[in-house]
């Protein structure tokens, strides 16, 4: 108990995180998205692909959580604000063309909608 308590008051911290870092002049699409690919930042499992958009990227960055833009709701969600299944921001990256973003994090509870732990759990057969 005492050791999440410690874990809590560190993600509390980083949750209250200044957006003070100048952002890249990143290669939004013609809607002003950005495909994030987010990932276990110990393993290293790749657990979602999402978008963002320049205000969700400050919000992810102020929050220390992540902060996607729905394409189909048309709004702003925090992974997480409804399942209580969290990603909290450990790095982000970009790649060499400014034009797609990696989120480093540490996810709680599983990461997929349909409940498990990355939205890439099927494979597509072909011969090899």
């Amino acid at each position: 108990m005492k050791r999440q308590k410690i874990k809590d008051k560190k993600e509390k911290a980083e949750g209250k995180r200044k957006n003070t870092a100048k952002l890249p002049k990143f290669k939004f699409d013609e809607k002003g998205l950005i495909p994030v690919i987010v990932q276990d930042y110990k393993n290293k499992d790749v657990l979602m692909v999402a978008y963002m958009n320049k205000a969700s990227i400050k919000r992810t960055i102020r929050l220390g959580k992540t902060c996607f833009w729905s394409r189909s709701r048309k709004k702003f969600w925090v992974k997480g604000e409804t399942s209580g299944h969290f990603q909290f921001v450990k790095s982000i990256s970009y790649d060499c063309d400014n034009d797609a973003l990696l989120i480093k994090v540490r996810q709680a509870g599983v990461a997929c909608h349909t409940g498990n732990r990355s939205c890439f759990y099927r494979e597509l057969a072909f011969k090899k």
